[in-house]
């Protein structure tokens, strides 16, 4: 009877503008392992309405169907560009509260391993991010928000080669702790 080995799930967290997905590419294609796209990003892309509280469930619930789809081919390490934790912060952020099914479903789904990237680069307008002067507080809302749920965190900060060397090297960590290679051949 061949066992089930569960998937070792990586999010790359934080707020708008500090090189989630960027790294998230970067290192799926170092690992050889598949990554999912921010959610909330597909889905403004995706729509023609503006983002409200009610869009907020919609967007929780694309976020599950995206890792659910990743997670039916059980790779042995899956990266995820946000997840539900930065569904609950941006909505207690911009709303004043989360539904609180969506809360739950974080503290369920809770990820490995969060890599929370520090903003430390220069702001990028591009259409859907609007909160260039508020990203410290929204790196401080992140923090509490993972804690809550007892999240593994590393903090990602710097630039370049040296962000990219600690993201790996914290990857690489976790998957020694748990006996699997941590270079992990493609599929």
């Amino acid at each position: 009877m061949a066992s089930l080995v569960r998937s070792t799930r990586i999010v790359l967290t934080g707020p708008e503008c500090s090189g989630k997905t960027t790294l998230a590419a970067v290192l799926a294609a170092h690992f050889g392992a598949p990554w999912v796209p921010e959610a909330a990003r597909r889905y403004v892309e995706t729509t023609t309405g503006p983002l409200s509280a009610a869009t907020v469930e919609p967007i929780g619930r694309l976020s599950m169907r995206l890792e659910d789809d990743a997670l039916g081919d059980a790779p042995p390490l899956l990266l995820r560009d946000t997840d539900l934790v930065s569904t609950v912060v941006y909505a207690r952020h911009y709303y004043g509260q989360c539904p609180p099914w969506i809360e739950h479903e974080a503290r369920a789904r809770r990820a490995d391993l969060y890599l929370l990237c520090r903003p430390t680069f220069a702001w990028t307008p591009d259409g859907v991010r609007d909160r260039p002067t508020r990203r410290e507080e929204l790196f401080a809302d992140f923090t509490t928000a993972l804690k809550a749920i007892d999240a593994r965190i590393v903090e990602i900060s710097g630039e370049g080669l040296a962000r990219t060397a600690l993201a790996r090297r914290a990857v690489s960590v976790l998957l020694a702790e748990r006996g699997r290679s941590p270079e992990i051949p493609p599929r």
